[in-house]
């Protein structure tokens, strides 16, 4: 393909024309269901009509203007999200790597209002924050950081869904400000932590006044079948929360998200985005809003990840080389026992699209929208195509 793109991605052999729904076509007319939605991006699935026709009649209005002035969508689409999670404020910026950036900035100007001359932010090991230098230190993955060594100062890593090893963290830096987590771990491998994890991180960022800051860029927006994955957790509420993807259905919009003591921090000046919450990023957020909310995607999305879970359950449960099988909404992991990255290309070859993280966990995000025949198909086709990938694994080990 072409030499003139940099080659940072790993592009799989196909490229596509067009989407419907939960669909896409290549050049041949050929569907493929996509099981992916753009690593958790397409909620509404592609080309939802009044998404569509949201940004259409956008476009032909304005675009952009700077956020130098006033911009009356902005404004409707922060109430909205302030109404849909119970925070107050709202930067907009245009991806999630960016958002992060911005809640980095916030913890760190707070620990500075605090007095504390060198803030540090605690991280998550498997936790994916973005690719900028700031959110490419706090992910927690070796790999992605080598080569862009040196990494940004003031970060700590505890083992995820480990309050112990928090606890101590929190007390042998005493510069500690935030906590910056992820609720579920999608890049690294869909893992849900216990049950009261979060509502305990919780109380022990308010102990010690800590700003609690969840990364919801994968998470949220519908994606587990609550408008964000903290609401599981009755009474939780974070100080920041970083949000994008299926915010814009494919339309670039990012956005941080500010409470209780995280609120004020950032003044005039202190932060901006040349893109972030223009006219046409706005109105289309809001359509996506609209619609999840006219529809009933949420309900939705309950129902059918049950019905997912079961199928899966029922066909590779207790499979010899399954070891588990995670999801929450339409968050879906199946760790296998052996690296399996090539089941998507097997996948592929069958017209599904899914992806594989971590080496050996297969991911599903399919579009919030599928119906029941849609749900079914994924299951059915990954089932075979892990019993089969399996078999063959097998066959070596015999051989």
């Amino acid at each position: 393909m072409a030499e003139s793109v940099m080659p940072t991605y790993g592009r799989l052999e196909v490229s596509f024309q067009r989407g419907e729904g939960a669909w896409l076509f290549d050049a041949n007319d050929t569907p493929y269901l996509d099981a992916l939605s753009g690593i958790a991006v397409t909620n509404l699935g592609h080309c939802h009509p009044k998404v569509t026709q949201a940004i259409c009649e956008q476009a032909a209005t304005l675009i952009h203007t700077s956020n130098v002035y006033h911009i009356a969508l902005q404004q409707q689409l922060a109430d909205k999200l302030t109404q849909l999670s119970g925070m107050d404020q709202v930067f907009f910026c245009n991806s999630g790597a960016e958002a992060n950036e911005a809640a980095i900035k916030l913890a760190r100007k707070y620990g500075h209002q605090k007095g504390i001359e060198k803030p540090v932010i605690i991280v998550m090991d498997g936790s994916f924050h973005g690719r900028t230098m700031a959110t490419l230190t706090a992910t927690g993955n070796s790999k992605v950081q080598v080569g862009f060594e040196p990494l940004v100062p003031g970060f700590v890593r505890v083992p995820y869904n480990d309050l112990d090893a928090l606890r101590m963290a929190i007390s042998h830096w005493p510069e500690a400000v935030a906590v910056l987590l992820e609720p579920i771990q999608g890049e690294g491998g869909i893992k849900i932590p216990d049950a009261d994890y979060l509502r305990l991180v919780r109380e022990l960022c308010t102990q010690r006044k800590l700003l609690m800051m969840l990364d919801e860029v994968q998470t949220g927006i519908g994606r587990t079948g609550k408008w964000f994955a903290f609401q599981h957790s009755e009474e939780l509420l974070p100080d920041v929360m970083t949000l994008a993807k299926g915010l814009g259905n494919g339309m670039p919009v990012g956005a941080c998200l500010a409470a209780g003591p995280a609120l004020g921090v950032l003044e005039a000046g202190n932060h901006g985005s040349t893109f972030g919450g223009n006219p046409l990023a706005a109105r289309t957020a809001l359509a996506v809003l609209e619609t999840i909310a006219s529809e009933g995607v949420l309900h939705q999305v309950e129902t059918l990840a049950e019905r997912m879970n079961t199928g899966f359950q029922a066909k590779l449960g207790g499979v010899d080389g399954v070891k588990r099988i995670r999801q929450k909404g339409f968050m879906i992991g199946i760790e296998l026992a052996y690296p399996c990255a090539e089941l998507v290309k097997a996948a592929l070859a069958e017209q599904l699209l899914i992806n594989v993280t971590a080496e050996k966990v297969i991911r599903l995000l399919p579009p919030l929208i599928i119906n029941e025949d849609q749900a079914d198909l994924i299951v059915n086709k990954v089932s075979t195509l892990v019993i089969a990938f399996l078999a063959k694994q097998a066959e070596v080990s015999v051989a």
